[in-house]
């Protein structure tokens, strides 16, 4: 589904990763981490082609990353919304089916009945009239989910999904993106700064800091020894039942860098 090899991305002289050799299999679960700056986001950007690659190679369904964004499914960070904010939730479904121009439309009983079916299959429906502005955050990331699965997509990613929401939504949220890829086999990269809520489904995690990486099953690369050597001072992972605390993180990569990702471009 997504394949790198020797791929590299930098700003300027600012190297956020290299050297990355990395395949992601149908239905596999992706979970990407790391401190501000670290190149999450770019790594998303890199797979929806909208940011080429420093150095390597990169395949998405066979071919170049944005030739088959038909069949990729994007959930983008909550903040990317604001120019969108006054459309139905049903509008931004349907724009994941036929695309995303204004102005008139085709309107078909098959592509109303299809949004009707995508609303119900997040839990929207009782909302799909209302501004998505007008959601709280767990609502507008459901709706968000539908417009990603839209198309039926082969991979999904998601970028920060999670945020500013609570426990529950969270794990609703989670529910969702977890269903799609084990009922169709769709491929999951899932950008997240807090790991617990996705633990029990990533099949791997690709870990991004200070210019390195490391990937590989959770139980592998979430330790105190793979930390400390990524990082190259001491980090320690704790374990607490079915939770894990990272302590020790640098001050100098925790906060956000002097030279930060560039925002990623507004989409409907």
């Amino acid at each position: 589904m997504i394949s790198l090899r020797a791929a590299a991305l930098s700003y300027g002289e600012r190297v956020l990763w290299q050297g990355l050799d990395l395949d992601v299999r149908p239905g596999e679960f992706l979970a990407v981490l790391g401190p501000n700056g670290s190149g999450k986001t770019s790594f998303v950007r890199a797979l929806l082609g909208q940011r080429p690659l420093s150095a390597g190679s990169l395949t998405v369904l066979g071919g170049p990353p944005g030739k088959g964004s038909r069949h990729i499914g994007y959930v983008p960070q909550q903040g990317t919304l604001s120019t969108h904010a006054m459309l139905r939730a049903r509008d931004l479904v349907r724009f994941g089916i036929d695309g995303h121009g204004f102005g008139p439309r085709l309107r078909t009983g098959a592509v109303h009945r299809r949004v009707e079916r995508i609303l119900a299959s997040v839990g929207a429906a009782g909302y799909a009239d209302v501004p998505v502005g007008l959601l709280s955050g767990g609502e507008r990331q459901r709706v968000r989910i539908g417009q990603a699965l839209a198309t039926d997509p082969r991979i999904l990613l998601c970028d920060e999904p999670l945020l500013s929401l609570d426990l529950h939504h969270q794990r609703a949220v989670t529910e969702l993106v977890d269903a799609r890829r084990r009922s169709h086999g769709t491929a999951v990269v899932f950008v997240t700064h807090e790991i617990n809520p996705v633990l029990g489904l990533v099949d791997r995690v690709l870990y991004l800091a200070r210019g390195g990486f490391r990937v590989g099953p959770p139980d592998e690369v979430l330790t105190s020894e793979a930390l400390t050597q990524l990082y190259g001072t001491r980090v320690d992972v704790v374990r607490v039942r079915d939770r894990i605390t990272v302590v020790g993180v640098p001050d100098e990569v925790a906060r956000p860098p002097h030279h930060p990702e560039p925002p990623p471009g507004v989409r409907p």
